[in-house]
């Protein structure tokens, strides 16, 4: 029975957990458009967007936002639409 339990919560535990939203670097998109456009999109703070921005720079990529994949698809084409490099992991 223990056995059948553990299981359960493993299947529970897969089940909720959340996708990521990274951004990654590019040398076409400046600074500023990817600091406004993860305002608008990811709703980030300015401090949060510029946190992120920089993360995007120098390590490649950054997760800018975590969730479920279905509430990540609309923010993911956002940054899509912006001319920005993005993917749903």
């Amino acid at each position: 029975m223990k056995e059948q339990q553990e299981s359960s919560q493993d299947t529970l535990d897969v089940v909720q957990k959340d996708a990521e939203l990274i951004v990654f670097n590019d040398e076409v998109n400046t600074f500023d458009h990817v600091i406004n456009t993860l305002i608008r999109v990811c709703k980030h703070s300015s401090e949060q967007a510029q946190q992120c921005t920089l993360i995007i720079h120098f390590k490649g990529k950054c997760t800018v936002k975590t969730g479920p994949i279905e509430k990540l698809k609309s923010a993911c084409q956002g940054i899509l639409d912006a001319g920005i490099q993005a993917e749903i992991v």
